[in-house]
């Protein structure tokens, strides 16, 4: 994909999140799904770790290396004429301006980075460490010239007992990636959380993008709470192998 095409992509992506409220990104995971998401009417996807490596027959988690996820998302990115984002984990140990430089080479225009580094036994990166890796991104998206659509996710809800007890932890977090220059943050396992959601997307400056079930959750609850990006995560191929679960079902000898 010319590097023209992909800064083009990058710019609609931008636009597509100033004019929806909330914007929803299906989350796909190969040419197929991707195209049926556009098929269906939605203006640009984002890959999904999760969904991509079940897909493959890999493990979530990092767990194929950063090589293996730009080969399999280049012909999903190719197969469509909208912007797609593409979840990168913690990174896969790249310094920012390869992660860059390898989604930008494939033509995604968006991206995700969360705080637990996989290869590094699960930890999680401190405040101030995962905001210098999201500014490193962004400094290279620059350096790069595509406006790059940057996702800083935060796993600490998901990793505490109480989630409310680490709201204002979190906070401080997505505050920092928004000051290093995050497009939109992302805290994940509150989607069910009332509260949390509220709060959260009263705290900071930039779109919340929130997890969504495809069926389990209602659009105008989420516009409600002020969330403004919705992805999917691995919950729309969850919700379509019930589907196929249940139609195969009665198909059994």
């Amino acid at each position: 994909m010319d590097l023209e095409n992909t800064v083009e992509r990058a710019r609609r992506l931008r636009a597509l999140h100033a004019e929806h409220r909330p914007l929803v990104l299906p989350t796909v995971w190969d040419v197929w799904s991707a195209r049926t998401a556009v098929e269906a009417g939605f203006p640009a996807l984002t890959v999904g770790s999760h969904p991509l490596a079940d897909s493959r027959g890999a493990s979530d988690q990092e767990g194929q290396s950063f090589e293996e996820v730009l080969a399999a998302v280049r012909p999903i990115i190719a197969a469509v004429d909208v912007p797609v984002s593409v979840d990168l984990e913690a990174g896969y140990g790249q310094r920012p301006a390869d992660l860059i430089a390898g989604l930008v080479g494939v033509g995604g225009v968006g991206l995700n980075v969360e705080d637990t580094v996989h290869s590094e036994g699960g930890r999680v990166r401190g405040t101030q460490e995962h905001a210098e890796y999201v500014a490193g991104l962004r400094a290279a998206a620059d350096d790069a010239g595509v406006p790059v659509w940057v996702n800083g996710r935060t796993d600490l809800f998901a990793h505490a007992e109480d989630p409310a007890a680490v709201l204002d932890e979190a906070v401080e977090r997505m505050r920092a990636m928004e000051r290093a220059g995050a497009d939109s943050v992302y805290p994940v396992r509150i989607q069910d959380d009332d509260e949390l959601l509220a709060a959260v997307t009263g705290a900071v400056g930039v779109p919340v993008n929130s997890t969504a079930h495809p069926v389990a959750h209602d659009l105008e609850r989420f516009r409600r709470l002020g969330v403004r990006r919705i992805t999917y995560g691995p919950l729309l191929q969850r919700a379509l192998t019930d589907a196929m679960t249940d139609m195969l079902g009665a198909w059994k000898a």
